[in-house]
């Protein structure tokens, strides 16, 4: 496939299969096809090859099987190394040929007897063989009454040699005097020479940067490691890391990378997670604490128990997201193929329109060739047909190198409309790691009790609250089973503990429960509330038992963090269920005003809250990563997940950060909107450099040789345009305004 006008004809017929959907990428060279049951791969295939091209089943982006989910992933063409070397070979030997041809033919200084026979020999293997690319493509697409970029640059240097070809048959003489001047003949060796050697020029250079285009992908799914050493009967043994299974325990020493997702269950050391999340500092792990495959141990032994593996893992799904989005196409992507599908049919016409109207306003059969011929080369769309893949393709594949994933070609439109951005406090502002700072006993049960029984009920829950409770009954002895446990999201949990019940959560949880609370605890539980803090009610058999408070931390650069959103546009909202004192707090510290702040928000009501600022015509941007926000991600005009979030958090969203920064919610942002404004700037140029060569090249004022150099440049222009995203480092602009980084301990949840 060389251009748009490929990629239109491939869905199209694609498409006409029932029940079929096809997604032609052209720098991949790749179509990803939904299918039904009742059409065959080979029928694919079959579709394809009778459209002209060849096809063959490719495996998923991933060594590790990625999980069938009804698509299948063809590849069209042979892969880009391949197709630069066959390149690079017609290219030496075309410019080699072209050179001497050029001088004899431009310079009458260096023009001998008979030099336009020797400007037919140098030519002739310039506009065959080398150009055989382009001469086979377009009889393939002929066949099928079809006609591509490649239609235009065979005819177009066809044209030129034949035609000059005849010139000389029909006067042998002509050049046997040398030192002719331009107009005295009719030879456009030269011309179809010249043409041919900057295509292939800019073939070659495409291909290329294709290849450098697609490296991102290829270089994330070979971050993972090769081998694992497994822990069996005590000994340890060598093996494949794609040989793991779920509930293997694994050795992972200094130095080495992490075979697959799992947890810690003896050791503790720093791991560098920067491959996965772009986060720089290395992250502290110790037992039970959860790590990801690929990313580096850097100083201490672990064992690990793997939870994930093969096309579950993290890694696996990062390739998978980055494939789909780089397989899709934006609104915007559509529109030029559409423009591009009608374009060729539409020049061969200007074409020869150019040619009749010269012959017969002129009567000058040379310089209506010469229109035509500027006609026919200089409107190929190859720039149109590169513009929106090459950005989409380098734009995500640096979001990938930096933890950032894009799930589709959509985002980044959403992204440049977004204004309001809604921010859960827990895990996205604060840190999310809560601690309990203190227990009042209302009934003089000991403090010790209350926090134990309080542990083992929450401990089956996934919440931070409840983690951290749980967390801190364990440092002073196992937590004790508990049976019949309950959950009620946004409410509390209950379950039987040691024969006894117990309740925990928000006061109306324990009311729903049938348990009274007493004037006098709301009194102790609004005094600390007052403070800022988190407050916990626990009940026992039925009683009020006591309170507990918990305090959180703002992450470090979460208060820069928005200040960048602000500068991007944005409207941060600061959204949480805790209570109005404790979101007051932080919402002072990162910078966010007063009256955007959202408190004591229910999970159901977070989706309301998204919906209530859509309605009021705000676009709104939703940042989350826990299960209760799933919801308000999936109902927002935008879904941004943390990547230190649920699976479900990551799966309701359209956009995903790994790491566990705010900041990379700016970055995530800006990337988007870079790569949608590269390619608004490619298909302005591919369209303005159409839109202006045509007509000019109509009115004889463009010479053939000069509009193939311009049609090459065009394509090598938007292919580097777009690998200038490679080089997006996400920093923001040093802002002595902004609000400094906030770091201090604030009492919430």
């Amino acid at each position: 496939m060389t251009c748009a006008s490929c990629v239109a004809r491939v869905e199209r017929k694609l498409g006409k299969l029932d029940g079929v959907h096809a997604v032609v990428n052209l720098p991949l060279e790749s179509a990803q096809i939904t299918v039904p049951e009742s059409v065959t791969d080979q029928q694919i295939l079959d579709t394809v090859t009778a459209t002209g091209y060849s096809a063959r089943l490719k495996a998923a982006p991933t060594a590790r099987n990625l999980p069938d989910d009804g698509t299948e992933v063809a590849e069209l063409s042979g892969d880009e190394p391949a197709a630069a070397a066959a390149l690079r070979h017609r290219l030496l030997l075309a410019a080699a040929l072209t050179l001497p041809a050029l001088i004899i033919s431009m310079i009458p200084a260096a023009q001998f007897p008979n030099w336009g026979w020797w400007a037919f020999a140098l030519s002739l293997p310039v506009v065959t063989w080398a150009a055989w690319p382009f001469h086979r493509a377009a009889a393939v697409n002929a066949r099928h009454l079809a006609s591509t970029m490649d239609t235009l640059v065979s005819i177009g240097v066809g044209a030129a040699f034949l035609f000059s070809t005849w010139q000389l048959l029909a006067d042998p003489a002509l050049t046997e005097h040398p030192g002719m001047d331009m107009s005295a003949h009719a030879l456009y060796f030269e011309v179809a020479a010249v043409v041919t050697t900057f295509l292939l020029l800019g073939r070659y250079l495409e291909a290329n940067a294709k290849q450098k285009a697609g490296n991102a992908l290829k270089a994330l799914l070979n971050l993972g490691a090769k081998e694992a050493t497994v822990i069996r009967d005590g000994a340890e043994v060598r093996m494949p890391a794609d040989r793991l299974q779920p509930g293997d325990v694994f050795l992972v020493r200094p130095g080495e990378k992490i075979a697959t997702d799992g947890f810690v269950v003896d050791g503790q050391s720093a791991v560098d997670t920067s491959l996965i999340t772009g986060e720089s500092l290395p992250v502290e792990v110790g037992v039970d604490d959860t790590v990801t495959g690929a990313t580096i141990n850097t100083n201490g032994r672990l064992l690990v128990k793997a939870t994930r593996v093969g096309s579950e893992t993290t890694l696996a799904q990062m390739g998978k997201l980055v494939s789909q989005a780089q397989s899709g196409k934006a609104p915007i992507a559509r529109l030029a193929d559409r423009i591009s599908a009608v374009f060729v049919p539409i020049v061969l016409a200007i074409a020869a329109a150019t040619f009749t109207i010269w012959m017969l306003s002129t009567g000058d059969q040379q310089s209506a060739f010469t229109a035509a011929v500027a006609v026919l080369v200089i409107a190929c769309p190859c720039a149109l047909g590169l513009a929106t893949p090459t950005a989409l393709l380098t734009g995500t594949g640096r979001g990938a190198q930096m933890g950032i994933l894009i799930k589709g070609p959509q985002v980044l439109e959403d992204t440049r409309t977004v204004d309001t951005i809604v921010l859960d406090k827990t895990g996205t502002v604060t840190s999310g790691r809560l601690s309990v700072a203190g227990i009042h006993s209302f009934t003089g049960a000991g403090e010790e009790e209350i926090l134990a029984l309080a542990g083992a009920v929450e401990t089956a829950s996934e919440h931070p609250i409840a983690q951290a409770i749980a967390r801190a009954a364990n440092l002073n002895g196992p937590l004790l089973p508990v049976t019949g446990f309950e959950s009620a999201p946004g409410g509390g949990v209950r379950g039987t503990v040691d024969g006894r019940q117990v309740v925990a959560g928000r006061a109306g949880w324990l009311q729903d429960n049938g348990i009274i609370v007493e004037d006098r605890h709301r009194a102790a539980l609004q005094t600390r509330e007052e403070t800022g803090a988190t407050v916990i009610w626990v009940a026992v058999d039925g009683l009020t038992a006591g309170i507990i408070s918990l305090t959180d931390t703002v992450k470090d650069g979460s208060g820069a963090a928005i200040a960048r959103l602000k500068a991007l546009g944005l409207r941060p909202i600061l959204l949480t269920g805790d209570n109005a004192a404790a979101a007051a707090i932080v919402a002072a510290d990162v910078g966010i005003p007063a009256r955007d702040v959202l408190a004591g928000v229910l999970p159901e009501g977070k989706v309301d809250a998204v919906r209530k600022l859509q309605a009021a015509g705000a676009t709104v941007a939703m940042a989350g990563d826990g299960v209760n926000d799933a919801a308000a991600l999936a109902q927002a005009d935008l879904g941004i997940a943390m990547g230190s979030g649920t699976d479900v958090a990551i799966a309701a969203a359209d956009l995903t950060v790994m790491g566990n920064d705010l900041d990379q919610v700016a970055q995530a942002i800006e990337l988007s909107r870079r790569t949608l404004a590269t390619i608004k700037t490619n298909l302005f140029w591919a369209f303005f450099y159409n839109a202006i060569g045509i007509p000019v090249a109509a009115l004889g004022l463009l010479n053939p040789m000069i509009a193939g150099a311009a049609m090459a440049a065009s394509s090598v222009l938007v292919v580097s345009n777009s690998l200038r995203l490679r080089r997006f480092d996400g920093r923001a602009v040093p802002d002595p305004a902004a609000h400094p980084p906030a770091a201090l301990p604030v009492p919430v949840g």
